[in-house]
């Protein structure tokens, strides 16, 4: 995959892409934790072998295309498309705290994007006309407003993704610290192949049935001792 990119788009998809971005991604763990509790991730091996599966069973094929559909659609500022795509998001998250993750998340990028002034007037009208706005709605927007090609932009998410949840283990499994920048490099790989996949899925294809996770998810809901919210 080949990714033109300007130094300044450069600059901006790591900052959009960086861990400091203050919309609360640290605070979710997207079931790792339930995961954790039952004995399922338990070491570096186990870590790995639960990423990759939620990768290539989740994020491939919901997550990854549907940003890349919001890429696309904000990129010709396609309100209809935006409306689509956005309600299949919000649809997809079949239990209270992925929901409830997605819309934050959303909402504080989307807050974040009118704070700095990143949009412009149409853009910013779509975004202010959404009821609830899904992270993968308000990253796209972010991302075309700033200038990063689609491509960039897919692969930054990935990435994102994948920080957030080696961040999870090095701290709660736990894993050492060389341990976790091993586990993120070894995605690598996986995470350039997601991005090829994400953008030749059929729409028809789309779909995150998981209902191990999903029961991991519920599970978490009263969970007796977590510190995350997911």
């Amino acid at each position: 995959m080949r990714i033109p990119a300007s130094p300044a788009a450069l600059l901006h998809l790591l900052q959009l892409a960086s861990p400091s971005l203050p919309i609360g991604g640290y605070s979710y763990s997207q079931g790792l934790e339930a995961a954790m509790e039952k004995g399922l991730v338990r070491d570096e091996a186990s870590a790995r072998e639960w990423l990759v599966a939620t990768l290539q069973e989740v994020v491939v094929r919901f997550d990854a295309p549907l940003l890349w559909r919001l890429l696309q659609a904000w990129s010709i500022c396609d309100s209809d498309a935006i409306d689509h795509w956005t309600a299949v998001a919000l649809a997809g998250r079949d239990t209270a705290e992925f929901r409830a993750e997605t819309v934050q998340m959303g909402y504080s990028l989307a807050r974040l994007t009118t704070d700095l002034g990143i949009a412009d007037a149409r853009r910013q009208a779509i975004l202010s006309a959404l009821p609830e706005v899904p992270l993968h709605c308000a990253l796209a927007c972010a991302a075309v407003a700033l200038g990063i090609p689609n491509e960039a932009a897919l692969l930054g998410m990935l990435f994102s993704w994948a920080e957030n949840q080696v961040l999870v283990c090095v701290k709660s499994v736990p894993l050492g610290q060389v341990a976790g920048q091993r586990l993120l490099l070894s995605l690598h790989p996986a995470l350039g192949a997601a991005a090829l996949t994400a953008t030749t899925l059929e729409d028809d294809n789309l779909g995150n049935w998981t209902p191990g996770l999903s029961l991991l998810s519920i599970q978490h809901e009263t969970q007796y001792s977590r510190l995350y919210r997911s």
